[in-house]
């Protein structure tokens, strides 16, 4: 199996499977805050991705923002915000993989 093509959160799951359910239910906590919609949330999420130059995690969270009814232009505005505070690189490192996304 081509290493690319296994989910890293289904192994993560599968090797630690505590710490797997420990994340969850902070994620879950996280989810249930009061003061940010689900739209917000995601945009947020692409934001400090993209920051940490992860382009999974953009696409990852581009996909739910879609799926929350976010646009496509909210989603690259979410990914080019941080050009003035990361640079470039982390910019052109994940915009493809948040378009690509959010069109699959």
């Amino acid at each position: 199996m081509n290493p690319l093509e296994v989910n890293p959160y289904d192994l993560f799951q599968q090797e630690c499977p505590e710490l797997a359910a420990s994340l969850d239910d902070l994620l879950e906590a996280q989810h249930t805050l009061p003061g940010l919609d689900s739209k917000t949330r995601q945009l947020i999420n692409i934001a400090i991705q993209t920051a940490n130059r992860n382009p999974r995690g953009v696409a990852y969270h581009a996909i739910m923002a879609r799926d929350a009814g976010v646009g496509r232009a909210a989603v690259a505005a979410a990914v080019v915000m941080n050009l003035h505070l990361s640079g470039l690189g982390p910019v052109l490192d994940c915009l493809p993989a948040a378009m690509q996304a959010f069109e699959d």
